[in-house]
This record gives C-alpha cells, sequence and structure tokens, in this order.
C-alpha cells in the first residue's frame, strides 16, 4: 500500500478580460477497487464560479463550473490524498479464449469499449502488425503482451512530435509520441482483433527512490485497461503494469473522454500564458 498526496494547479491567462467562461474538469481521483480517496478538493479562482459535481457517464467525478462577471485568469486546483493498493498477478496466467473473448453475450457487455474512436483508428498498415500478432497468439492474454511488445520496440516517448488531436494511426507512424499516443496505438490495435480496451488517464508519481515525505513534480499520465474476464491494467509508455505509484482519475473511449479541463470562453479571451504544475508527495 502507498498512500499519495496530488496537487495539480492549472492556470490560464488571458490577453483581455472574458465576459463568461463554462468549463468541466475531470481532475479528481475515483475510488475502485484499487484505490481509495481519502481526501479530495477542488478549488477555483476566481473564487465567483459556480459549481455543479456528477459523475459522467463513464464514472469519472465531474466538476462543471461557469464565471460570469469579468475575470483576467483561471486557476483550478485538485488536491486529493489516494491510498493505492494494487493486485499482484499475471495476466496471462489465466483469461478467456479467443472463442469464449468472442461471444455476443461479453462483447455487447463491454461493447462501449469495442469500436474504435477518431483517436484509435490505426489504418491499413497498423491492422496488418494487429492481425499478424493476433494469428501467432494462442489467446487474448499473449496477444496483448505481443501488442505492448510492438509498441515499445516500434516507438519512442518523445514530447513535442504529436497533439491532443493525433491519432493512433500517426502516431505510430512518426514512431514518437507521449503517453496518450502510446495509449491509443493499444487500444487500436486490441480493439481491431476484438479485444475491448479503454483509456485511463491520471497521475504518476516518477521516482521511486524520494521517499516518504519529499515532495517532486509528478506527471499527469494515460495507460490502458484491457478485458480478459475482468479489466487488466498497462502502462505502455513504460512498459510495466501498474504501481502502487499509479493514481487513476478517468477512463473512457479516448482522451476526448477524460479531457482533464475543456471549455469555452465569451467576451474577450485569447490566452496569454498557461501554467501546469503536479506535485507528487508519499506520505505512506
Amino acid at each position: 500500500m502507498t498512500r499519495l498526496k496530488i496537487d495539480h494547479v492549472t492556470r490560464y491567462d488571458y490577453n483581455d478580460s472574458v465576459s463568461k467562461s463554462y468549463n468541466e474538469a475531470r481532475m479528481t481521483p475515483i475510488s475502485d477497487d484499487e484505490q481509495v480517496v481519502l481526501e479530495a478538493e477542488l478549488t477555483l479562482s476566481p473564487g465567483t464560479a459556480t459549481v455543479s459535481n456528477y459523475r459522467d457517464y463513464w464514472g469519472t467525478r465531474v466538476a462543471a463550473f461557469d464565471i460570469q462577471g469579468r475575470h483576467r485568469h483561471l486557476e483550478i486546483r485538485s488536491t486529493a490524498t489516494v491510498e493505492v493498493h494494487r493486485a499482484a498477478g499475471d495476466e496471462a496466467a489465466d483469461g478467456l479464449s479467443w472463442e469464449e473473448l468472442a461471444t455476443p453475450e461479453l462483447q455487447d457487455a463491454v461493447s462501449d469499449y469495442g469500436a474504435q474512436t477518431p483517436l484509435t483508428r490505426i489504418g491499413p498498415e497498423l491492422e496488418g502488425v494487429a492481425e499478424e500478432l493476433r494469428a501467432a497468439a494462442a489467446n487474448p492474454a499473449d496477444a496483448a503482451r505481443a501488442i505492448f511488445e510492438g509498441i515499445a520496440t516500434h516507438m519512442q516517448y518523445v514530447p513535442g512530435v504529436t497533439g491532443v488531436h493525433t491519432d493512433a494511426e500517426a502516431a505510430w507512424r512518426e514512431a514518437k509520441g507521449v503517453c496518450q499516443d502510446l495509449a491509443h496505438v493499444a487500444i487500436g490495435m486490441m480493439r481491431h482483433i476484438g479485444i475491448p480496451a479503454r483509456y485511463v488517464s491520471g497521475y504518476l508519481h516518477p521516482d521511486y527512490e524520494a521517499g516518504i515525505g519529499r515532495t517532486v513534480p509528478g506527471e499527469s499520465h494515460a495507460w490502458v485497461e484491457w478485458w480478459n474476464d475482468r479489466w487488466y491494467a498497462y502502462d505502455p509508455t513504460n512498459h510495466t503494469r501498474l504501481t502502487d505509484f499509479h493514481v487513476t482519475v478517468a477512463r473512457g473511449r479516448d482522451y476526448s473522454d477524460v479531457t482533464p479541463l475543456k471549455g469555452m470562453v465569451t467576451g474577450g479571451g485569447g490566452t496569454s500564458g498557461l501554467q501546469v504544475r503536479v506535485e507528487v508527495t508519499q506520505t505512506a
């Protein structure tokens, strides 16, 4: 078990004051079978925002807020303390056969995560790669492992090459990208061969050696969950199963379902500056 405190601040400064803004924030971790949120708070500046909280279709905690008065900046701060206790195990040790995975009842139960989206489309070249891996795999677990191995061999983590609208086909062609891109490639390949898969966003404590009490720059991160009689998680960027240093925030079909902050402004605007800071402290 690991206890992590996360402090995530996003700030926009505007060239001209805006009269209104409407926003949704998906920045608060969720509680599930492998993590428990002990404390969580979302604070906004200006403090005149009207906020409503709900869970979206995918189970993500969402803060929807609007600011009606004129303002020159918007700052969102999410703080949370989370206990993480990932289960040990080997996803290749059990699971479904190809025939069991293909049953209509099962496919219907997880149908939200079976169809490609604009961000997970992989194109003819990568479809061929996925089909070759499928043909060589004795079962879905073997295919998933081969997909992750293939991504680790072919792609490099390189920021600045891709953007939030880059799809899996383009990221594979570049052979470079960030965690979002590697997750989309993995999801697209799995879905193409019949393995339901979903996108997960969260936070990562990047320094196992930091120890308790030391605050370090953290990372907003993304990884994959895929269905094999239950959901299994894997981090294709770091080519590893999840650890107690991964904290889940949101799940969806792709990045567009879990965008940390999205919204619109009226009556002015023009962003003069954007600052994002994530800090993580292991407290136990």
